[in-house]
């Protein structure tokens, strides 16, 4: 599941990212209206949590451009202004939930489960490539139909890319995704080639996730 996290404090960013990447959510993040709206419509989000006051674009007004861009990626509100008028406009808007802060992170988690189980029912939980399949809710992996035993961290790697399929994905964005604030970039710079390695190894090919030299790996578009 793809998460993208919309706010301008740069404390929150990093609490929120930390607290989501840890139960397995892909994530991303923008710090401002125009920002988010221009991820929005490249990508492909199961969930955006979004704060209401942002530089150039408010969350009203970025809430009500996607929704007319017939996007109906689900919303939650995050923001201090916890007024009665506040929730209805952005209820009105699309917005498909409301939560004031400060929150508790058990609370959000408890309703970004909620939100997202509503709504899988309108989206496969699997990723493809070739003859291999990674459910994202059982975090079963099959490769023609035999199952495929990754470690949490080679899962996450894969899951990753193929969430970016057919995009370059740069060492560090991967360790980002996987350690967090743990990586350490010097201390710790071959991890992503390893576990590349022993995944293109349990494949038993080297063809899934190919190379880009100096910048990353990617896993490729199939016609």
């Amino acid at each position: 599941m793809k998460i993208l996290i919309v706010d301008d404090e740069p404390e929150m960013i990093h609490q929120l990212k930390k607290t989501l990447s840890e139960q397995q959510y892909v994530v991303d993040t923008a710090v401002d209206g125009e920002e988010a709206l221009d991820k929005i419509f490249d990508n492909t989000y199961d969930l955006i949590l979004l704060d209401i006051m942002l530089p150039k674009l408010d969350g009203f007004s970025l809430l009500t451009e996607i929704r007319k861009g017939k996007i109906r990626t689900p919303v939650i509100m995050l923001t201090a202004r916890d007024s009665v008028e506040d929730k209805v406009m952005g209820l009105d808007r699309g917005a498909d939930d409301y939560l004031p802060k400060p929150f508790s992170i058990a609370e959000l988690l408890a309703r970004t489960r909620s939100i997202l189980r509503r709504t899988s029912g309108n989206k496969t939980p699997l990723l493809m490539t070739e003859d291999i399949v990674l459910d994202t809710i059982t975090r079963k992996v099959t490769k023609g139909k035999k199952p495929v035993e990754l470690t949490m961290k080679e899962f996450s790697i894969f899951e990753f890319l193929l969430y970016n399929k057919g995009r370059v994905v740069s060492r560090f964005d991967l360790a980002e995704h996987v350690w967090g604030d743990e990586y350490d970039l010097f201390n710790m710079s071959n991890f992503i080639d390893v576990h590349i390695k022993n995944i293109r190894k349990k494949f038993e090919t080297s063809n899934i996730i190919k190379t880009a030299r100096g910048v990353g790996f990617i896993i490729e578009e199939k016609e």
